[in-house]
């Protein structure tokens, strides 16, 4: 991976059938709904085997946090050289990724229920939320923007913020206005393509003649 910080729990298929299980149950009943017997009996597995591969219910929240977070994807080193046309898709994947994931039923739910509990004393999902989802995607993302950078493709000061440029640009309100109840989009690779226009724009590379660096575009 790009860095070591941003690199994402890695679970066996096994593991990852039951955290989608455990995603299901959530979505479809609710906080109550995500009990560890619930959860064997729906992923066909051992209690026993639950607290081996997650250990309490916090682990097993983070655990589905980081498996819904790794649906994002980003560039790895060491596959490819960066170059104008790869990067541009690297860009467009993790934006339309983004979009699919923060639109889907999952992650509404979560942070709908880490909304609901934000009040309570002791609540941990929202910060689970933070940390094992929101900025597991931010590191791996801004280590994008850093091997763009090195590779001579795109210009700034801080990668954090450029990569907080991309995600305005991508999200805008929309995850806020989906929380509300509205639909999402009905075109997220089209979105993905203007935000990620609009941040080549702005932060993309130039020549040596002054000429900004071309990005074509499989469109």
């Amino acid at each position: 991976m790009i860095a070591d910080a941003g690199r994402m729990p890695e679970f066996t298929p096994r593991q990852n059938e039951v955290l989608e299980q455990a995603l299901r149950l959530l979505v479809e009943g609710g906080d109550r709904a995500l009990t560890t017997s619930g959860l064997a009996r729906a992923a066909n597995c051992s209690k026993e085997s639950l607290y081996k591969w997650f250990g309490d219910r916090d682990g097993l929240l983070a655990a589905m946090i980081a498996h819904q977070a790794s649906k994002v994807r980003t560039f790895e080193r060491g596959k490819e050289k960066l170059t104008p046309e790869n990067l541009r898709e690297h860009l467009e994947t993790f934006a339309r990724d983004l979009l699919e994931v923060l639109s889907g039923d999952i992650s509404l739910a979560l942070n709908r229920l880490a909304v609901g509990q934000s009040g309570r004393d002791g609540s941990k999902l929202g910060k689970l939320l933070l940390e094992h989802g929101r900025r597991q995607i931010d590191r791996r993302a801004i280590a994008l923007m850093d091997a763009g950078k090195r590779a001579g493709l795109l210009r700034f000061d801080e990668a954090d913020a450029a990569y907080h440029t991309l995600y305005g640009l991508v999200v805008s309100d929309l995850h806020v206005r989906m929380l509300l109840g509205e639909p999402g989009l009905k075109d997220n690779a089209r979105q993905a393509r203007r935000a990620v226009d609009a941040f080549l724009t702005l932060h993309g590379a130039r020549q040596e003649s002054g000429e900004a660096v071309r990005f074509s575009s499989g469109r």
